[in-house]
């Protein structure tokens, strides 16, 4: 498969509808799962018994879904081949009392989730999305994909220093969006306005999972269109490139001798420790369950486990024309150069040698250039959700990725090829 030119963009045209359409965890798994049921896999309930029958199957838990497709003829102790990625994003989530103000401002009153890029949620219009739970313990999708909130900055006039000091922001007193005029702040005014918006009835709604998000739509960007400008790159991009993968793979005219799955998770952005995140039972639930309902035994568990593998796919850091002494001095990933495999030999990444040998496998028969990254020395690198998933399950884990700019940032920026790159380099990877 050769590399696609720049122009060849009918996977990134669709990872920006992607983008556009998921912001909030909640919505990605639902994304996600609507294109699983268009390749032909089916939802199946935790609750429920399983059966080990041929064909795809998914797993939705909150923002986190598993999906795997079993092949005709799997056995019980047959391998998988697992891409890992997670669903969430920095942000500004609700509060559980929503409703302030202050000096004639209607406000929202949020806490900061993750590690965001603070600067870059100030004068922009923002929307709310995210889950309201009901009365009857249903759940409820919701998304004002409309100018509602904004976090104004101070002007200069009143902060003479910011340009020679930096800006400075206190989370508790600096970020707390503005939504309209009032000095009558009630409480249940923003949940009794998404019971409104979602047509539910009022009082219905007893517990919510909001989130801010920007309006601005994914575009691209450049002189020649050669970048893409979007929100939650970290991490859609990779869970976008893994569903594109997996439905491939289960499509295609070969049969894989590895049982492929998709583990996209929430709550990396702040430990992953939790019941839908990878430090949790979901993924070794799923994968043992998959095992039992072939037939297996325990000694059919640790034989799959043992040959499994997976790549744990998130955003790295392209070098930044602008601040390149912050990057490692030989290893300088660039946009359009093709994903990256992440080195840490502290294990802040999981990929060892023998991880590198099957990511170049994948490429080179996909016909995908890599790159490789590591930090500076003398700049302490991010972790992900790779260690996590090899400690947790003792499975062989490689850490990958896309080179994008302006992590964490309410909106990133990547190169236009590299999504596509990833995706093949994923589906050569799931089909073996």
């Amino acid at each position: 498969m050769s590399a696609p030119s720049r122009f060849d963009r009918g996977h990134t045209d669709d990872l920006m509808t992607f983008l556009a359409a998921s912001p909030s965890p909640y919505h990605a798994v639902a994304n996600a799962a609507e294109r699983l049921e268009k390749a032909g896999f089916r939802q199946v309930a935790e609750t429920d018994a399983w059966d080990g029958t041929k064909g795809g199957k998914y797993v939705l838990r909150g923002g986190a879904i598993v999906a795997w497709y079993v092949p005709e003829g799997a056995a019980p102790h047959t391998p998988f081949r697992i891409v890992g990625a997670h669903t969430d994003s920095p942000n500004l989530r609700v509060k559980p009392r929503p409703d302030s103000g202050a000096h004639g401002w209607r406000q929202v009153a949020v806490e900061i989730y993750g590690g965001p890029l603070m600067n870059s949620w100030l004068d922009r219009d923002l929307g709310l999305a995210g889950r309201l739970t009901l009365r009857d313990g249903s759940t409820r999708l919701v998304n004002v994909d409309r100018p509602l909130l904004r976090v104004p900055q101070l002007a200069i006039h009143l902060d003479r220093a910011v340009s020679t000091e930096g800006l400075k922001l206190d989370k508790q007193r600096h970020l707390q969006p503005i939504w309209g005029l009032g000095s009558d702040v009630r409480d249940g005014d923003l949940i009794a306005f998404l019971e409104e918006t979602s047509e539910i009835p009022a009082g219905e709604v007893t517990g919510w999972d909001l989130m801010t998000h920007s309006v601005e739509p994914p575009a691209y960007l450049g002189r020649d269109k050669e970048l893409l400008a979007g929100p939650r790159m970290d991490n859609l991009l990779s869970v976008h490139a893994a569903v594109a993968a997996l439905t491939a793979v289960a499509s295609g005219a070969e049969t894989p001798a590895h049982i492929p799955v998709l583990a996209a998770f929430d709550h990396e952005e702040n430990g992953s420790q939790s019941d839908t995140g990878a430090d949790g039972p979901l993924l070794g639930g799923v994968l043992e369950r998959s095992v039992f309902a072939r037939g297996g035994s325990y000694e059919d568990r640790a034989r799959a486990f043992a040959g499994t593998v997976c790549l744990s796919s998130d955003t790295g850091h392209a070098v930044h024309p602008n601040y390149a002494e912050r990057h490692d001095p030989t290893h300088h990933p660039r946009v359009n150069g093709g994903p990256i495999l992440k080195v840490n030999v502290n294990n802040r990444y999981a990929t060892d040698g023998s991880g590198r040998a099957v990511f170049a496998d994948a490429c080179e028969r996909a016909g995908v250039p890599f790159q490789s990254f590591v930090s500076n020395n003398s700049m302490p690198c991010g972790t992900t959700i790779g260690p996590i998933t090899a400690a947790r399950h003792g499975i062989s884990t490689v850490d990958i990725g896309v080179a994008i700019l302006s992590m964490h940032s309410a909106r990133e920026l990547c190169g236009v090829d590299d999504p596509y790159l990833l995706a093949n380099a994923l589906t050569a990877f799931l089909e073996v």
